[in-house]
């Protein structure tokens, strides 16, 4: 055997995985097709499942109980965010009320997959898939925006409104919160479009945002680990600083004043001005995007 000289992979690189998928056919020799689930890009709806498969609306006495321990000031959380999540969650019904939403925001996707993939003669169009600089998240979902496919002559008499995106169709909606995570953000043009969207969604209380004791998906993600985090300080558990905070990591750049917020007051940003921040790219975000810190 020949030995082989080329330097290809150093100590340390590793190429992205999709994890397992299931095998739907060939077409030939070299060309599998296999199922692939899609995380839509900029959005975020309201959880049908979390953790896990788990149903939200058991959850309803947990998050009861953390409203309690952040009005006591015994989580570790700031006394801003905590008058700000305490509504939200001292209802008793947070959970539940996520899990409905979770499930209208799936019907409403299912509504505008019918209406926007079914052409004049009957017959259902394709869709097409546009993947941001990173192609994949955590559990190996594609990230991408999802759009009905049109013909060139088609899109030659449509306006970027009409050719909209099932993303920003679901936050027009208000069943989808704008939630943009750099550097996977869209274009100029289509975060304007995203951000009125939200905005116009936001001001009409459209949506999920016609309870004002709404949480965004990221919120009640985010509060459910709050109240593992404070459930175990409570019983007297040593936290390391990244196991005490490690429930809210990402900043949020506000896109209308270019202030970059900690994670904790992500809030004080209107949702549908935020963009989010993992802490690995703050520093590229606010050379590449001018931001300065909020105060």
């Amino acid at each position: 055997m020949s030995k082989v000289k080329l330097f290809w992979d150093p100590r340390g690189f590793e190429l992205d995985s999709l994890g397992s998928k299931r095998l739907l056919r060939i077409t030939d020799g070299d060309t599998p097709y296999v199922s692939m689930s899609i995380r839509m890009l900029s959005i975020d709806t309201p959880e049908v499942h979390y953790p896990g498969n788990q149903n939200p609306s058991m959850h309803d006495e947990r998050l009861a109980e953390l409203a309690g321990w952040l009005q006591a000031g015994r989580a570790p959380a700031g006394p801003e965010l905590s008058a700000y999540l305490y509504p939200r969650l001292v209802t008793g019904t947070a959970g539940t009320l996520q899990k409905e939403q979770g499930v209208q925001a799936t019907a409403e996707f299912q509504r505008l997959l019918d209406l926007k993939l079914k052409k004049a003669n009957g017959r259902k169009r394709r869709i097409f898939l546009r993947a941001a600089d990173e192609y994949f998240d955590g559990y190996g979902r594609l990230l991408a925006y999802v759009a009905p496919y049109y013909s060139r002559d088609e899109l030659a008499v449509m306006s970027e409104r009409d050719r909209a995106t099932f993303n920003l169709l679901m936050v027009e909606s208000g069943w989808a919160a704008s939630f943009p995570i750099y550097p996977s953000l869209p274009k100029y043009r289509d975060l304007l479009l995203l951000q009125s969207a939200a905005e116009d969604a936001l001001e009409n209380r459209r949506g999920a945002w016609s309870a004002p004791e709404t949480l965004t998906g990221y919120e009640f993600r985010m509060c459910y680990k709050l109240w593992e985090v404070t459930d175990r300080l409570i019983k007297g558990k040593r936290l390391s600083s990244r196991e005490r905070y490690g429930w809210v990591q990402r900043y949020c750049a506000d896109m209308t004043t270019l202030e970059i917020h900690e994670p904790q007051d992500y809030h004080k940003v209107k949702p549908c001005n935020r963009i989010f921040v993992w802490p690995k790219d703050v520093n590229e975000a606010v050379g590449r995007l001018n931001l300065s810190p909020a105060g």
